[in-house]
């Protein structure tokens, strides 16, 4: 099902960020997923965390308990300080730490930085070209500043909940933690972009990636609709989108995805039908005229999806070029051919947990290939050689465990 073999051992970086410090001060999914990718493109990732770490640690499945499966898909290629930041001599670690980073990551609360005194003032005087980013609920020029922002109230607060609400009798929430995964790519971005102005200008800057506004511009990209134009106001939505019927098709055995897109494909998939009828009065049709009678189409298709099987409707709409494809269930796509042949799911041997399933980092670059360098990280598992590369001899670093300043895995 997957390729198997031992966890590879820290090797030097080839991927394009290699030589970029990144300190991470994220924790839960936002920020842990977005610098997985930056440690995935080569990025060198220093996990900081509190003495009892990050709290996904304990979200997902569990074998022992701070390595969940959460935490194992979110913090690989990072290595971890567990590290007290209410006292004066953690904070001294994170400025002599400072000293050597190309990127802050933080998704904490503006106030609570601010009063740890690492907000982005106090930092840009140690590390004035630091690209500093922040990963906050709300934007800080809002009223909403200062409120918790969770995935369950950003997908509230952006009309997401709103949108999944359709054809059923409440709002719902999606059952995946979109409004953390997507803010969170959008972090990576803002941390690339970032670099790529200060490699060009020498100069560092405080970056903002405020959740509820980046999902509201994620959403709003199809669904502005009629409220895009001032003179001809009108609702918010994507028609093609809200009218209904877009649903995966009944077939005699389950379901299938079906999606006829042009014009030629409704054509095709009626005659094949030998309903030459509904091909004239579809397939012919301008593509407004066919948005206008999507539930129409709709229906009608779905009443032929039912008289074969899944595995034939997917026969015949490669033969017609029409995109369809089975239904797969989270726990069947490790079986996917495409995913297989391209080697999505790997196995490895992690040093606690023993054999893991993981995914391969998805985008692929052809001179400097990102990599999965070493598997998450226990907590504190690095604490030792960080504060030695930092400057700390053996007998300060025995020090600061006694005093309950760091602590070691």
């Amino acid at each position: 099902m997957s390729n198997t073999g031992p966890a590879p051992a820290p090797t030097a970086s080839t991927g394009p960020l290699a030589g970029v410090r990144v300190l991470d001060l994220t924790s839960v999914v936002l920020g842990p997923l977005a610098t997985q990718i930056l440690g995935d493109y080569g990025a060198e990732i220093i996990k900081v965390e509190n003495l009892e770490g990050d709290l996904a640690r304990d979200s997902g499945a569990c074998l022992h308990p701070g390595m969940s499966s959460v935490f194992l898909a979110i913090n690989r290629n990072k290595r971890s300080i567990a590290l007290d930041l209410k006292s004066a001599e953690g904070k001294a670690v994170l400025r002599r730490l400072l000293a050597g980073a190309d990127v802050l990551v933080h998704n904490m609360r503006v106030a609570a930085i601010e009063k740890l005194g690492f907000g982005y003032g106090a930092v840009a005087e140690l590390r004035p070209d630091i690209v500093y980013c922040a990963a906050t609920g709300f934007g800080q020029d809002g009223p909403d500043r200062d409120k918790p922002a969770f995935d369950d109230i950003i997908q509230a607060a952006c009309g997401l909940a709103s949108l999944n609400s359709l054809g059923r009798e409440q709002p719902d929430y999606v059952p995946t933690l979109v409004a953390n995964k997507t803010t969170g790519l959008a972090l990576v971005n803002a941390v690339l972009a970032a670099l790529f102005h200060r490699e060009r200008s020498g100069r560092g800057q405080y970056v903002e990636v405020p959740m509820l506004e980046t999902m509201v511009a994620f959403l709003l990209a199809e669904h502005l609709g009629e409220y895009t134009f001032d003179a001809a106001p009108g609702n918010a939505g994507y028609a093609r989108l809200l009218a209904g019927g877009r649903r995966p098709a009944p077939t005699s055995d389950g379901h299938i995805a079906i999606l006829p897109y042009t014009g030629n494909h409704w054509t095709a998939f009626f005659d094949h039908a030998g309903r030459a009828d509904l091909a004239r009065k579809y397939g012919g049709a301008d593509r407004q005229t066919r948005n206008a009678k999507l539930v129409e189409m709709y229906r009608d298709m779905v009443q032929i999806t039912r008289g074969r099987t899944t595995a034939e409707w997917v026969e015949i709409c490669a033969a017609l070029d029409i995109p369809a494809t089975p239904i797969y269930a989270l726990d069947e796509l490790p079986e996917h051919p495409q995913l297989k042949a391209v080697g999505l799911f790997q196995r490895a041997e992690h040093p606690s947990e023993g054999a893991i399933r993981y995914l391969n980092p998805p985008t692929r670059f052809a001179a400097t290939p990102a990599a999965v360098r070493m598997q998450a990280p226990l907590l504190g598992q690095h604490t030792g050689e960080i504060l030695r590369e930092a400057g700390y001899g053996d007998a300060q670093i025995d020090a600061l465990v006694a005093r309950g300043i760091v602590s070691q895995a």
